[in-house]
């Protein structure tokens, strides 16, 4: 079976993207949404937040770049679980709006998580 490494989708008038089939596996712990570094989305399977970027974002609270990093992946971060039956998650507004993104939406894996930008973005 391929990799899937990109796919793109058209959000419902509920605000909500369908995952492809194929990683929905992936996504069974539960996704967490998160503001990226420019204006674009981060998409994590819930587990690899709890064991990687949770370990990550604790770091030294003296350290700048820390608290940093904390204010920038947990403002606005929400979390939610697959629905079971047609594999789709709900994006806040406020995660659509800091994107952009208003219905057509690009996802490319970026290493174990997902960068998400509308589609008609470089």
């Amino acid at each position: 079976m391929a990799t899937v490494d990109y796919f793109e989708r058209k959000l419902d008038d509920k605000r909500r993207l369908t995952i492809p089939a194929e990683l929905r596996a992936e996504f069974m712990s539960g996704v967490v949404l998160t503001r990226g570094f420019k204006k674009y989305l981060h998409l994590y399977p819930k587990a690899l937040w709890d064991q990687q970027m949770e370990s990550e974002l604790k770091g030294n609270i003296l350290d700048e770049r820390t608290s940093d990093l904390n204010v920038q992946f947990r403002e606005g971060k929400t979390e939610a679980t697959l629905d079971q039956k047609q594999g789709r998650i709900v994006i806040e507004q406020h995660l659509l709006d800091y994107a952009g993104i208003s219905r057509d939406v690009k996802a490319v894996r970026a290493g174990d998580f997902w960068r998400i930008t509308a589609a008609n973005k470089p």
